[in-house]
């Protein structure tokens, strides 16, 4: 096997009780961010996770410094393109190793020892998280928050791609829109949509070193071709659009740099096909390229997908996020993710990998029987990128006492069965908010 597992017990820090100095933090009037204005973040972060109720949060993160934050952050996000090209060899011959992190829904205190145990971002070590930031988690605004100040921080070595549940769909359903009102209060709606703006923002894939491409949830169809038909009449007469149906196929690259990704629930159908694709798709056991049933969106693409798409760009493996305990024991012939990760596709030209970065998930659950899964990331380093080394770690103990934001008891654990409907609605309902 070409990689390594880290089997150690799970971290426990413990609590502190004395509040960090200089609170509430400032966003720097010059907007530039510094290791220190980070270490005191966190530790705020932490602190009042561990001590504050989360009425409390704008004593420690006032609105005018999550605004200087947030913006920043977006405008950031807003000059990259659709696929980043991660470039982590150096022009001195010498390249970095990078990181690669999945899901990990708003579990902020695994989330920090995360960036601890895997070296934190440096010019020397290049990140790249793979999206699903928030919900279900009781600390998704922190962790976001604090994702974006290292983005701000080291743009060019910290990456953050979107998530299916970066949207206002998930959001509103898995509890991060009640966390931003519970911590905001009569701010919390302008809180909400500046977070969703940013969702916006965040790419939907990345390719690194030329050799892994990474996206939240996998492949992607090819756009219908679509012809224009002028019917017989008057002059002045609309265009009428018929789209020629054919079986489903790999999109290309550029059909993904090409792709709208600035809306907020991607219909699956459209211009926004390949971005829903992108966010929401799994890999299959079984061959070919089908319709994603189960989650009412996205598709199914077998192993002899896998192996087109890298043989097409040059490609050694694929990194995927997306999947947790909860839903990959619904999924027959493929592996579970209890040590953080699956390697579901073998092939001739390379492998697709599962990564889930949040143990212990989710942090509420209805019942006593838990998951207990480990989360992993995964360490790629020069001179070729392509053997990836696994390390898995446990939950952060003791985790902090807090009210869940949704009703855990009653929603779908694995995003199965989509309220479409809704989905388009609320999509529509921000359009049209300010």
């Amino acid at each position: 096997m070409d990689s390594s597992a880290d089997d150690s017990p799970s971290p426990s820090i413990l609590p502190t009780t004395d509040p960090p100095p200089d609170l509430p933090l400032t966003w720097p009037k010059d907007g530039a961010l510094t290791a220190d204005f980070l270490r005191r973040l966190t530790s705020a972060f932490d602190w009042s996770s561990r001590n504050l109720p989360a009425s409390e949060f704008p004593s420690v993160l006032p609105f005018p410094a999550f605004n200087g934050l947030v913006l920043a952050a977006s405008n950031l996000l807003h000059r990259e393109p659709n696929c980043v090209a991660v470039d982590p060899c150096g022009t001195d011959g010498e390249g970095s190793e990078v990181v690669v992190v999945g899901d990990v829904h708003g579990q902020l205190h695994d989330v920090i020892f995360l960036l601890g145990d895997a070296g934190f971002p440096s010019e020397r070590r290049f990140f790249v998280f793979n999206g699903d930031y928030v919900d279900r988690g009781a600390w998704g605004l922190e962790t976001f928050v604090l994702l974006l100040a290292w983005k701000i921080y080291l743009p060019n070595r910290v990456f953050l791609l979107r998530g299916n549940h970066e949207s206002k769909y998930c959001t509103s359903v898995y509890g991060f829109e009640q966390e931003v009102l519970a911590k905001y209060g009569d701010q919390g709606k302008s809180v909400y949509r500046k977070c969703l703006r940013c969702f916006e923002e965040l790419p939907l894939a990345s390719i690194i070193a030329g050799s892994v491409f990474t996206a939240h949830g996998g492949l992607f169809r090819t756009m219908p071709v679509v012809s224009s038909k002028r019917s017989k009449g008057k002059k002045g007469r609309k265009v009428i659009l018929n789209a020629d149906i054919k079986p489903l196929a790999l999109g290309s690259l550029e059909e993904l740099s090409k792709a709208r990704r600035m809306v907020l629930d991607p219909p699956w159908e459209g211009s926004n096909l390949i971005p829903g694709d992108v966010l929401w798709s799994d890999p299959s056991a079984s061959p070919g390229l089908s319709p994603n049933e189960e989650r009412g969106i996205g598709l199914l693409f077998g192993p002899d997908c896998t192996a087109e798409f890298l043989k097409k760009y040059h490609l050694k493996l694929i990194i995927r996020s997306h999947e947790g305990p909860d839903a990959r024991e619904k999924r027959p012939g493929l592996t579970g993710v209890q040590e953080g990760y699956s390697v579901d596709h073998v092939v001739e030209p390379g492998k697709l990998i599962t990564l889930f970065s949040a143990p212990d998930y989710p942090q509420f659950q209805a019942t006593d029987d838990r998951y207990k899964n480990k989360g992993a990331y995964i360490v790629l380093q020069p001179p070729d990128y392509a053997t990836p080394i696994f390390h898995s770690f446990g939950a952060i103990t003791p985790r902090p006492k807090a009210n869940a934001y949704y009703d855990y008891e009653n929603v779908i654990d694995s995003d199965e069965e989509l309220d479409l409907a809704s989905m388009s609605t609320n999509s529509s309902v921000l359009g049209n908010s300010s």
